[in-house]
Parts: structure tokens; sequence; C-alpha cells
């Protein structure tokens, strides 16, 4: 209680987010989760992080040898390759099994599949397609039964 918080920013991304380095007094929580195996280093904003880029880039080689947290797994996927791949698949036009079983109901048009990670509509192809309650990736923001109008 009553820590310190310090961000040090490195750029804003294609989303408008605030990519940063973030300091609990003094210690970077970026590079011990590094370390830990509880996040990877993003190749493309190391550039903005010159104080920090060799222990980033060293921190994650040795949680990597050591095979901690994300390392453990088998065939890790780096989760840009994740996100990309979640968008391709939600791009796809599905069989009617497809329909049936892999898809979510949400979206009758396309197949977007079940428990993908969350996407809005710069992350897909479609515009204006039928979206059905709940919605869970939020598409249809103004209630018309249509997503990504705009």
């Amino acid at each position: 209680m009553g820590q310190g918080i310090t961000l040090r920013a490195v750029e804003t991304d294609k989303y408008k987010r605030l990519v940063a380095e973030v300091f609990v007094e003094n210690r970077s929580v970026n590079l011990n989760m590094v370390q830990e195996g509880q996040a990877v280093v993003y190749r493309q904003y190391i550039k903005g992080c010159p104080e920090s880029k060799d222990s980033l880039l060293q921190g994650e080689n040795t949680a990597k040898q050591q095979r901690l947290a994300f390392w453990s797994q088998a065939n890790p996927v780096m989760p840009w390759d994740f996100r990309h791949k979640a968008a391709q698949r939600a791009t796809s036009v599905p069989t009617q099994g497809q329909q049936q079983n892999n898809c979510d109901p949400a979206y009758p048009d396309f197949c977007i599949p079940k428990n993908s990670p969350d996407l809005n509509c710069r992350d897909i192809t479609q515009r204006r397609f039928r979206v059905l309650p709940p919605d869970p990736h939020g598409f249809d923001r103004d209630g018309d039964g249509i997503g990504c109008e705009r």
C-alpha cells in the first residue's frame, strides 16, 4: 500500500492504446512478468525500451530455458500469432456442420469460433452482418441487429 507507480510511455499502438513500461517503486513490472514467463517481449516495441531492452530479452530467454509459465507449453503460440489466427478463423465461411458445432450462433452469416478471444470490428473483414443476442464481441453497438456498420 502506498507504493509509487510510474509509467514510461513507449508508444501508442494502432488501436490508440498506450504501450508503456510499468514500474512499482522503481522495479519494472514488465521485466518481472517476462522473467516469470507470464509475458513475452513484443519485438515491435522493444526499440522504444533502450534502457531495458537487454534485460527484457535476457529475462525472456531465461524463462524460456527454464520452461516457466507460458514457456512450459509444448508448442507455445505467440500472442500476436494467436490473435491473427483467431481473426482469420472468424472470416472463414462455415459448412453447415461447422455452423452447428464450432461457430458462435450470435453471428449466423459467418463463423466466429465459440470462445474466441475478444474481437473488434477492425479484427474481422465482415461488415453489416446479422447479430443475434447475446453478441459476445459487441459488434452491434447500437442494438439494431446489424454488426460492424461503420
